[in-house]
């Protein structure tokens, strides 16, 4: 059973644990700063529900793909570092019960959750990044055998019981589907809006349509779409090549009149960064600029789509009916 702490929802909190990895992004300017932390502010959910736990998160973005293998949880990642680095408090929620990636990613995957009181988890920083995951509670090599009603209630225990800090926006890294998890998510949260990542090939543009579509039956807007693996680039000679097809995220876009956030190469740079647990954004090796360029040009893009938003979201009521 994962009932590893009590229901009792914790309050409001400023205690967060010490960061394993200092290092930081490249800081945006005070002004940049500022004006994207007032983007944040002005489009937040005015009217959240009492029950929503984690009252200093402004922002709640879905990151979905509708499949798996399409680079999602990699491009939730730099996507989280590349708002931070743009100068909005951010934070990520690995919500892959089955397959939490985020640790991983992120130099945790030996990190344990770490409780104040025996009743709620401090999440994890890196970066100036607040992570949580699964992946803390559960020791690696151990599969989730969970059926969906009892995975999307662990998951939202996961969710009241971190003591989330003060953050312009919260990542939450999806499962692939449009199962339980995604339901659950979208009737329980104030969720803000969902980015769907893809890659060119017609097969996971056809479940990335599925994902669209679900967005749209349970009234939340898709803020844009990322075309992720768009080409091949040679690490040693810069050679590009459109080896899953050419545009299939761009024509799908604007099949559903929805912005593309970046087209992102499929770089083996990116790749490393990734195994190696060192995000592409805290590389220090200045030959990584241009990679970290289009993740920074996404986070812009996201944010511009944020500020359009009107002021006020809600959440909406799922009915499931017989037809």
């Amino acid at each position: 059973m994962f009932n590893w702490f009590s229901s009792k929802r914790p309050g409001p909190t400023n205690t967060t644990k010490q960061a394993n990895n200092e290092a930081t992004p490249p800081p945006a300017s005070a002004e940049q700063a500022s004006a994207a932390r007032d983007t944040a502010t002005a489009s937040a959910p005015q009217n959240s529900a009492p029950d929503y736990a984690f009252q200093q998160v402004r922002q709640l973005i879905l990151v979905a793909s509708g499949k798996g293998g399409v680079g999602k949880s990699t491009t939730a990642v730099n996507l989280a570092m590349a708002l931070q680095a743009e100068g909005l408090r951010t934070g990520i929620l690995d919500a892959d019960i089955y397959g939490p990636s985020i640790p991983i990613m992120l130099g945790l995957e030996q990190a344990k959750a770490d409780s104040p009181d025996g009743k709620t988890m401090l999440p994890q920083q890196v970066g100036g990044l607040a992570v949580q995951s699964i992946g803390f509670l559960i020791a690696p090599e151990k599969a989730t055998v969970w059926r969906g009603p009892m995975a999307s209630q662990a998951l939202l225990q996961l969710i009241h019981e971190t003591q989330w800090p003060e953050l312009d926006i919260l990542i939450v890294d999806m499962p692939p589907g449009t199962g339980d998890i995604q339901l659950t998510l979208s009737q329980k949260l104030a969720v803000t809006g969902a980015v769907i990542v893809t890659t060119p090939q017609d097969v996971a543009l056809s479940d990335a349509q599925k994902a669209i579509t679900m967005f749209e039956q349970v009234s939340i807007p898709v803020l844009g779409l990322v075309e992720n693996m768009s080409y091949y680039q040679c690490s040693a000679c810069g050679h590009q090549e459109a080896i899953f097809g050419t545009d299939g995220g761009k024509h799908l876009a604007q099949r559903y009149q929805l912005p593309v956030l970046a087209q992102l190469p499929l770089h083996s740079r990116v790749r490393q960064h990734a195994d190696q647990g060192v995000p592409l954004l805290l590389s220090e090796d200045p030959a990584d600029d241009a990679l970290c360029l289009p993740y920074l040009q996404m986070a812009q893009q996201l944010i511009e789509q944020l500020a359009a938003l009107p002021g006020k979201q809600h959440r909406p009521e799922i009915v499931f009916t017989d037809d």
